[in-house]
């Protein structure tokens, strides 16, 4: 009866797990370049004395989907989406180098250029800070230009260059933060052929649609797991019943 229980007991829990993962997929079907997280588990047999008679359920390692987001126009001069395959590389909170496809930037009181989440945009030598300045372009190339104050509306100077970057999704994994980083706790050299569009922003890839048909069917399969661990017990205090009375 223990191995049944087992059994279903670990099934509850992986439905439990992926359960956590949709609905934090669907807390974020509206947040810029979201990229949607990934419930995996298969089945492991249980080796030891004997045959492996048992099969328990076991997480695997996290997975990303590495589809891209709808583009949508804001006509927001700061706004910006990769085209394609590509990454903003970006200065986490613990001084390490990330990536991210959210473009919502926006300007620092010191001038520095920061994404929506307050995270330094990197460049050539660090991160992208700005002059005083009348206007700002950006690129296609990642390059930041200005017009700086008192002079006329055809004068643009090139600042820096935002490091666009595009490592092999085998080589990223996703932190708790949101951010991508190399497995290998690098840094990825700028690439070229990465670009990005000028007033638009990357939307979530979170289907809504197919992760609420994953949910019912995991809550359906948290159900059963339950209903069998019940019939587990009530067997076991069954089979107890009938020893008392030999």
């Amino acid at each position: 009866m223990d191995r049944a229980l087992y059994l279903s007991m670990t099934g509850a829990s992986q439905a439990m797990q992926a359960q956590t993962i949709h609905a934090n997929n669907l807390a974020n079907a509206s947040t810029t370049g979201f990229q949607a997280d990934l419930a995996q588990a298969r089945s492991m047999a249980v080796y030891g004395p004997g045959m492996p008679s048992r099969v328990y359920s076991m997480t695997e390692n996290p997975g990303t989907d590495f589809t891209r987001g709808p583009l949508q126009q804001t006509g927001n001069s700061l706004d910006m989406a990769v085209k394609g395959e590509g990454y903003i590389a970006v200065l986490a909170p613990d001084g390490s180098e990330a990536y991210t496809r959210a473009g919502d930037l926006q300007l620092g009181v010191f001038g520095e250029l920061l994404t929506g989440s307050g995270l330094p945009v990197l460049g050539n030598n660090g991160p992208v800070v700005l002059p005083p300045h009348e206007n700002v372009e950006f690129g296609a190339d990642g390059t930041v230009s200005v017009r700086e104050l008192g002079q006329g509306a055809q004068v643009l100077a090139a600042i820096d260059r935002i490091k666009l970057v595009n490592p092999q999704p085998q080589e990223l994994v996703k932190g708790t933060d949101g951010l991508m980083r190399r497995i290998d706790g690098g840094e990825t050299p700028a690439d070229a052929q990465v670009e990005l569009a000028s007033g638009y922003l990357e939307g979530s890839n979170v289907n809504v649609v197919d992760s609420m048909v994953e949910m019912i069917s995991l809550a359906r399969n948290y159900e059963m797991n339950v209903k069998f661990m019940q019939t587990v017990q009530q067997n076991s205090e069954s089979s107890a019943r009938l020893l008392q009375i030999q």
